[in-house]
């Protein structure tokens, strides 16, 4: 059985193939009545081929408003029968050529109905023009025939025809059916092949790891949802491209081994991401070597946690050092100071000796705020945490440092983005104000030269509150950004290396989270990630906290104007 889109389509194609022989057998036909004598009557013949093509021009557009299409089958098989018929009729009866028209239609009509259809239409082809013969033969109608056989042997060519028709009517539906079931078979065997691809199709995109598939010339054919959302670029974004475009490092080759290699990736939103990429041919039995496979997974957040746990071993250490010798150093350093501001008001020294103290005593000063950074950073702290609104702690940050700028005139913009009206953690307030304050200072010296917009966004990411401080300044290469966080990296003339430290320790006594994303000539920007917490609900945990004791320890000190790390 056909579905309805394929009846449809075949009496669209019976009515286009109609018109075709119509045209094909007119130009014959006026060719064969111009080039020889023929009784055939040329304008009933024309009359005849015209309202064939009307009823086939009919046929075409009852096609596309009748959903009838059995009966339109049946309509159009009787109604070429007839036609058929008056055209053999008018083209010479038993002398005709067009009879083997009659055997098209009964191939149309076992294409087109079920079986039994043929036959009927054989049955009907052998009334038809035997009427016509023997209606030519006693001259009952018009013979157009230039023979006029007996009876006998008329009989015997309507005989055969019989003969002929049902013959071909047994042979189509036969042949019609074995195609009915092949087209059965192929449809079931298509159906299979298309769930087996599909199933293919989902495990490949179920996969959690990336998948990326080449051709020989490296340029991608296939990504999986886990690629594009590792990528952060979508299949239209990636089909077509090379493969070895996408990383900054060099892709593993055949045979690499099974632990691939690791390549940096720069997202579309400027954030590095770290991969690790593992290849293999992509191999099909019959056809050979189509391209590769490149398979990877994140390591970014892996590689930062390993970063973080060695930077906190080399801040532990730092700690232990600055807290055995700021005390060594400080007692002799108070008595040299002490040493050198006597000395300064002796009378008989010169103009030249006079600048050499005030060199000691400055230097004296610098290495005691060196000190003092020390021990804030050594010394334990404690710290209040309570239910806070990161909103007005920025507004009051950015407030002020907008009144210094201005006084300054340093040429320097403050740019606002928040996403929301609040923004509640369980923090101790003053010490985010300092890490806001560090990040902004930072900011500021790395525009001071050219001036520059420092923006501050706050939105929500996930189940964090996350904050940007991003400056227009010169930025930084990707080897100092990596130990931005860790002690004595400034970049700052008269800076110590020790803000950003503090500001890491506060960070994570807040478990929080803090990076740096920076490109050199690109500016920089400080990322800060807080856990949100949902309004009035979170009261009762920070009320807890306080019955509880109000405060926890820390390992961070008080930040000192000193401490201007660059990130």
């Amino acid at each position: 059985m056909h579905s309805i889109s394929d009846e449809r389509n075949w009496l669209t194609w019976l009515v286009k193939v109609r018109v075709l022989i119509l045209m094909v057998l007119l130009a014959i036909e006026l060719a064969v009545i111009r080039l020889t004598p023929s009784p055939v009557p040329v304008m009933p013949f024309l009359t005849g081929m015209v309202l064939w093509f009307v009823l086939s021009l009919f046929f075409l557009f009852l096609v596309s408003v009748w959903n009838e299409h059995r009966l339109q089958a049946i309509l159009q098989v009787l109604a070429d029968l007839g036609m058929v018929t008056l055209v053999v009729h008018l083209t010479g009866g038993i002398d005709s050529s067009l009879n083997f028209l009659y055997p098209l239609v009964i191939v149309v009509a076992a294409m087109l109905l079920p079986r039994t259809w043929a036959y009927l239409s054989a049955a009907l082809a052998f009334i038809l023009f035997g009427t016509i013969l023997e209606l030519d033969y006693y001259g009952i109608i018009p013979s157009y025939a230039n023979s006029h056989p007996k009876l006998k042997a008329l009989q015997v060519v309507i005989f055969v025809n019989l003969f002929a028709y049902f013959a071909i009517a047994y042979l189509a539906g036969l042949l019609v059916t074995k195609l009915r079931q092949v087209d059965v078979q192929l449809k079931t065997a298509s159906g299979a092949l298309e769930d087996l691809q599909a199933l293919h199709e989902n495990i490949v995109q179920s996969m959690s790891g990336g998948v990326i598939t080449t051709g020989p010339d490296g340029h991608i054919t296939l990504v999986n949802r886990a690629a594009q959302q590792l990528l952060e670029l979508s299949e239209i974004e990636l089909h077509g491209r090379s493969v070895a475009e996408l990383f900054q490092d060099p892709l593993p080759s055949i045979g690499a081994g099974r632990g691939g290699a690791e390549v940096r990736y720069a997202s579309p939103n400027s954030f590095r991401k770290t991969f690790r990429v593992m290849v293999s041919v992509l191999k099909v039995t019959a056809r050979g070597d189509l391209g590769f496979v490149y398979a990877f997974d994140d390591l970014t957040e892996i590689r930062r946690l390993e970063r973080e746990m060695r930077m906190q071993d080399r801040l532990a250490a730092v700690g232990r050092l600055a807290a055995a010798i700021a005390h060594e150093i400080r007692n002799p350093l108070t008595s040299i100071a002490g040493s050198v501001s006597m000395l300064s008001d002796t009378p008989a020294l010169s103009q030249e000796e006079k600048h050499l103290l005030q060199i000691v005593t400055r230097e004296s000063d610098r290495l005691n705020a060196i000190i003092t950074d020390f021990l804030a950073y050594s010394r334990g702290k404690q710290y209040r945490f309570e239910r806070v609104n990161l909103l007005p702690l920025l507004e009051d940050t950015l407030t002020l440092l907008e009144h210094r700028l201005n006084a300054e005139n340093a040429g320097i913009r403050v740019q606002r983005s928040f996403q929301v009206r609040e923004a509640w953690v369980l923090a101790d307030g003053d010490k985010l104000k300092q890490v806001f304050w560090n990040f902004c200072e930072n900011a500021v010296r790395a525009m001071q030269k050219n001036g520059g917009t420092l923006a501050v966004a706050l939105g929500e990411r996930a189940a964090d509150w996350e904050i940007t401080f991003a400056d227009t300044g010169p930025g930084m290469p990707p080897q100092q950004t990596e130990k931005i966080f860790e002690p004595f990296q400034s970049n700052f003339e008269g800076g110590t290396g020790l803000g950003l430290a503090i500001v890491y320790q506060i960070v994570q006594a807040h478990e929080g989270k803090v990076w740096a994303r920076s490109e050199t000539g690109k500016g920089t920007s400080f990322v800060l990630r807080l856990r949100r917490m949902q309004g009035a609900a979170a009261s009762a945990p920070a009320a807890a906290a306080n019955a509880a004791g109000g405060a926890r320890v820390g390992t961070v000190g008080l930040m000192s104007t000193g401490g201007k790390t660059r990130g």
